[in-house]
């Protein structure tokens, strides 16, 4: 598996994907023009998000803001999208290098991080995401046991992007949603300065036992 942005292809080290099983591709939203967010709700457009699959992921393509210094999150729902809100606990680290080699660092972030909030996650915490045409956004989220009613529900996010300060950064973020109950939507978005995705596009695959 790999992710592509700016027509680079990076490596998936450890070759995680891989190791959990046979992908099943469920659906593909693309995006080419503004919409304030992309949603996949369980039995709605032939999206699957039950139990038919233990882990879900969803592989962010290109993703383009339309405004500058803007961070990108997700949400999930219990109650098919009418509400996304779920008490989330995730922290984040990550690495980024400025294009003219002037700055550069590894390392932990509180800036993203979430304590059982309610909110988007802050994802791009390093180096807000630019709105400019090397500044696309690519990421892999795994969902895992979405249906389970006895267990709370771990995702593990890892992404790469163009930042606004000319800036190319590599985060991961990892947590949970604090909640018992089935997740049958998730709802992803650019979210501060009021910003829309422009154009890209987000894959979702279900992951068979192996």
């Amino acid at each position: 598996m790999a992710i592509i942005s700016n027509g680079t292809t990076i490596a998936d080290a450890g070759a995680f994907s891989a190791s959990l099983g046979s992908l099943v591709h469920i659906k593909t939203i693309t995006i080419t023009s503004n919409v304030a967010s992309i949603s996949f709700v369980h039995g709605s457009s032939d999206v699957v998000l039950d139990n038919t699959y233990p882990i879900y992921k969803f592989e962010v393509i290109n993703l383009h803001p339309d405004t500058n210094k803007v961070y990108f999150g997700f949400q999930a729902s219990i109650d098919s999208g009418s509400n996304y809100g779920i008490a989330c606990t995730a922290a984040n680290f990550g690495a980024g290098h400025t294009e003219g080699g002037s700055d550069g660092g590894v390392g932990y972030n509180g800036a993203g991080d979430l304590s059982q909030s309610t909110s988007y996650p802050k994802i791009g915490a390093f180096d807000r995401l630019g709105s400019h045409n090397d500044n696309n956004f690519a990421a892999e989220i795994t969902l895992f046991n979405p249906s389970s009613t006895t267990f709370v529900k771990h995702f593990l996010c890892r992404t790469q992007h163009g930042g606004a300060d000319a800036a190319t950064s590599n985060n991961y973020y990892a947590g949970y949603f604090n909640t018992t109950s089935a997740i049958n939507a998730m709802n992803f978005k650019f979210h501060d300065n009021s910003s829309n995705i422009q154009s890209g596009k987000i894959k979702l695959y279900g992951i068979k036992d192996s």
